[in-house]
């Protein structure tokens, strides 16, 4: 096989596997099974079958993998909290993220050195590694229903907030080799130092990185995304070598670009949100392509990790975790889903191979017991999220897909515009369309019910789930006052024609 059919039967096997994983939610759907385990655990029997595969994947590239794919989570989640959720749920998020963190890890750290009998450097090192929660692994297990309320913010955030501590706590742990009192000292240092300059890039860049997206005209629309994720890339970057936690940063730099309206918005968040759900696959076929199924017989690796499983998900976190959020306003059954839905995911594999490249002895143990603890969070606690969430009345919704899209292109940013969905037993439900119009200021441009366009009348009488597009004076006058700059404007190009402008976006 010469190079170029040894090249194509590359990107066959890679482009097959993306596939396979693109249409894996229609499987688990039908076999009841989450889709990150499927991947986790095919990938495994494949290394045990084909022994080379997990040779070619080495734990380095690993890490450089989970790297880049973290800064893409953590960036889509940052854009799809923005600063409004971030900052109506911040207590909670923060309390869960780092004093949540910190408790698991020192709960961690006790059971796997008196109950497993590990030493407790690598007892700590484990501790550190399965602190952080991923509620993207949640909310790929849901398939097409979505967690409305505070609820799904609060795991969003918590995930957001708890990976960066957690691999802060981790960085910090590793560079320290010890623990004596000075290098405890150390630890705390480097920590707080990791948070202090991930937050201080992660608003600078966030805030560069808006002024740049809006002042700063594109040929094309599809360079839009691209930028914004080059930018999450130089503020991860910046932070890195700056001794701040990058991921952090870019978590932040996402949350205040969330809500701001920016060019060419909803494709950022479409590319974005692609690339995050791929990114996910991509972690757990790395994870489960180093290692073995065989191996977890060794040193009772499987055994360890199933029992700290069962401990961190009905011990752990109901009993350390669970009482940060008494002061929260929540019903029992939401707090018990919160706690119960953290799901861990990417960020233990990372820290994982953060241990292997250090030379940490007792590392590949580690690593063998993370795939444990992951395989079973994913698969049993996972697999009953869609039940609990009944059971415990979580509010959820069925997202229809809806692959049409009907809309138009703006030379300027859209000014008193706002979409508006009728809820059941608020004002607008059961009114009509002439009583939503009640001064000559409003009016309504589209209708929207089940997903048709509404043919529309004063009479049409609204009912719960309706879309509706709100135009009102406002955009009368953003339009008059964009004329006017335009009548004074001298063309930019020699056929007349001006650059795209930056405020260029649909109507939200």
């Amino acid at each position: 096989m010469n190079s170029s059919e040894s090249t194509g039967l590359t990107i066959l096997i890679l482009a097959a596997v993306v596939l396979v994983a693109v249409v894996s939610n229609r499987l688990s759907e039908r076999i009841r099974v989450p889709a990150p385990f499927l991947f986790l655990v095919c990938a495994a029997a494949v290394s045990d079958f084909f022994p080379a595969v997990g040779k070619a994947v080495p734990i380095g590239l690993v890490e450089q993998v989970v790297t880049v794919a973290l800064i893409v989570i953590l960036f889509d989640g940052g854009l799809g909290i923005g600063w409004g959720r971030f900052r109506a749920a911040a207590v909670p998020i923060v309390s869960l993220g780092v004093a949540g963190t910190i408790l698991t890890t020192g709960a961690v750290t006790l059971l796997a050195h008196f109950a497993c009998d590990l030493s407790w450097r690598t007892a700590l090192l484990l501790g550190a590694a399965l602190a952080p929660t991923d509620p993207a692994v949640v909310f790929s297990v849901l398939g097409r229903r979505e967690i409305t309320g505070r609820t799904g913010t609060i795991l969003e955030g918590e995930s957001g907030t708890n990976d960066p501590v957690g691999i802060a706590l981790m960085v910090a742990l590793l560079g320290a080799g010890g623990s004596t009192g000075a290098q405890v000292g150390q630890i705390l240092v480097t920590f707080v130092e990791q948070m202090a300059v991930g937050v201080a890039v992660g608003a600078v860049g966030g805030f560069a990185l808006l002024w740049f997206i809006r002042k700063v005209p594109l040929p094309g629309a599809g360079l839009h995304p691209v930028r914004a994720l080059a930018g999450a890339g130089v503020i991860y970057g910046a932070a890195t070598v700056a001794h701040g936690s990058g991921f952090l940063a870019v978590l932040v730099a996402g949350v205040l670009l969330g809500d701001e309206s920016v060019p060419y918005r909803l494709e950022i968040r479409q590319v974005c949100s692609a690339l995050a759900s791929l990114a996910e696959i991509v972690v757990f076929v790395a994870l489960g392509a180093t290692i073995g199924l065989e191996a977890l017989g060794r040193d009772n690796a499987w055994l360890i990790g199933l029992v700290l499983a069962v401990l961190l998900a009905f011990v752990v976190r109901p009993l350390l975790v669970g009482p940060l959020l008494l002061p929260v306003r929540m019903r029992h059954g939401e707090r018990a889903f919160v706690l119960w839905a953290g799901l861990k995911g990417a960020v233990p594999i990372l820290l994982g191979g953060f241990a292997i490249s250090a030379g940490v002895p007792d590392s590949r143990r580690i690593y063998e017991i993370i795939f444990m603890v992951v395989a079973f969070s994913v698969l049993v606690q996972g697999g009953s999220i869609g039940f609990a969430a009944k059971r415990l009345g979580v509010p959820m919704e069925e997202t229809t897909p809806t692959p049409w899209s009907f809309g138009v292109r703006l030379p300027h940013e859209p000014v008193g515009t706002r979409h508006y969905t009728v809820k059941a037993g608020d004002d607008a439900d059961g009114t009509t369309l002439g009583d939503v119009v009640t001064n000559g200021d409003v009016w309504v441009s589209t209708v929207l019910r089940d997903g048709h366009l509404l043919p529309m009348s004063p009479d049409t009488v609204l009912r719960p789930r309706d879309e509706l597009l709100l135009v009102s004076g406002e955009a009368e006058e953003g339009a008059k006052a964009a004329g006017d700059d335009e009548a004074g404007a001298e063309p930019e190009n020699e056929d007349g024609t001006g650059d795209e402008r930056p405020g260029e976006d649909g109507p939200r």
